[in-house]
């Protein structure tokens, strides 16, 4: 039996460099990696330098005869852009550079998700930012085509329905139906989430650049719950479906972390509308942990990034802690700095960032004496099950116990407390 080799395709990638665009060579570096990540063979880049992209062709003709001919040479089959093209852009370009596939930042990245996509709702999610992104984009060949024939159901008063109404009636109708599934499953998710919100655990969020280091930190938090651990592979995108554990920080005291989808600059809108109800769980974190690559040369920039797109989904005014991760890889010396510096691969800094996120989210946590009557003895489980408590001694009016509780139980149990600590 002869074993077959699949061939990558053969890409070539082009950018715009505005005067006004900051981090334009590393947004070119990263075309690259996402390119790679959805299993294309880079064979080059051509630059355009320009005050703006060109309205019509997106590089101008001359450069893109250029590209055109570079295709040739170089039997490329697929030309990525670096920015999202409009249609009319797509169709220009189109008509240029024959026998070769056009794609853009958006569509690449759209590809990459749906590959990635394992879940019923993120595959419902990818689809229908796909199904969003493909909708304005229906003309083209269909412009020309005269109206169509059929039954009396499909002909309006105006003589017929075109092509292009009957195919994007169609995919409104797809996406119509696909939301619809995609809001049971976040009724689902909103029904979870209720019931961890009653439980009075405190919920810690992920989130960063993608390909940070975030899962890896997941799995050293959770130490040796090998069972529980999460996938791991140094790419972009290895992961698209929010992930909740259990952790403990210290003794009875423990927090829900989630995991959630990485970001990228110039992330499409269509991803995050339709990943946001994914992303709700950021929203309600009582913290977020703000993971960084500490060995990128653009530190500052995924930072921007991670920033923006949660102000784009509408969560703001959280407490962030940032963390910075790979510094085992890093040329750094991070051992006398104030910055939280940890290693999720080694476990170096990982007790210092649980101590850090224990102090925060059980900064109202007080140790109080309580002195509970015999009568009430059963108030002492609840205080054993829940809290870090000891008993300290046995007294005639009843038991004397210290333990660490919020403020709103202390409210709650005021009559018993003799002394706060």
């Amino acid at each position: 039996m002869i074993e077959q080799i699949s061939v990558q395709e053969r890409v070539l990638l082009v950018g715009v460099s505005e005067k006004k665009t900051k981090d334009f060579e590393y947004a070119m570096e990263e075309l690259e990696s996402l390119a790679e990540a959805n299993d294309f063979d880079v064979i080059g880049s051509i630059v355009q330098n320009s005050e703006s992209n060109d309205r019509k062709t997106y590089v101008g003709k001359g450069k893109l005869d250029e590209i055109s001919m570079y295709c040739q040479d170089q039997h490329i089959d697929v030309v990525i852009f670096n920015d999202e093209l409009t249609p009319s852009q797509t169709r220009n370009i189109e008509e240029v550079i024959i026998d070769t596939a056009i794609m853009d930042r958006t569509r690449l990245i759209l590809d990459i998700f749906a590959k990635r996509a394992q879940t019923k709702e993120a595959k419902l999610q990818v689809t229908i930012s796909s199904l969003e992104y493909e909708l304005p984009r229906l003309g083209g060949s269909y412009e020309a085509l005269s109206r169509q024939g059929g039954s009396s159901t499909l002909r309006s008063r105006g003589g017929g329905e075109t092509k292009l109404e009957s195919d994007r009636r169609v995919i409104e109708a797809q996406i119509s139906k696909y939301k619809k599934e995609l809001k049971k499953l976040v009724l689902e998710r909103q029904v979870q989430r209720s019931k961890r919100n009653k439980s009075d655990l405190k919920t810690v969020a992920l989130v960063g650049y993608t390909n940070v280091g975030k899962s890896t930190l997941m799995n050293a938090l959770l130490e040796e719950n090998s069972e529980k651990t999460v996938y791991v592979e140094d790419m972009l995108f290895a992961t698209l479906q929010t992930r909740v554990r259990k952790i403990e920080l210290g003794e009875k005291k423990w927090c829900l972390l989630t995991d959630t989808v990485g970001f990228v600059d110039n992330l499409p809108h269509h991803l995050i509308k339709a990943f946001r109800s994914t992303l709700e769980e950021v929203s309600e974190a009582d913290l977020l942990l703000h993971v960084i690559d500490s060995t990128s040369l653009h530190i500052n920039h995924h930072k921007r990034v991670t920033l923006q797109t949660l102000q784009a989904i509408g969560v703001e005014d959280k407490p962030i802690l940032e963390v910075y991760n790979k510094v085992d890889e890093s040329d750094e010396n991070y051992d006398d700095s104030k910055v939280l510096a940890i290693s999720a691969k080694t476990g170096y800094g990982i007790e210092r960032l649980k101590d850090e996120i224990l102090q925060i989210l059980y900064e109202d946590y007080k140790d109080y004496k309580l002195l509970i009557p015999y009568e009430n003895g059963a108030l002492l489980h609840v205080f054993n099950e829940h809290y870090e408590t000891q008993i300290l001694e046995h007294v005639e009016a009843g038991i004397v116990i210290q333990t660490n509780i919020p403020s709103n139980v202390a409210k709650k149990y005021k009559d018993y407390i003799v002394e706060t600590i």
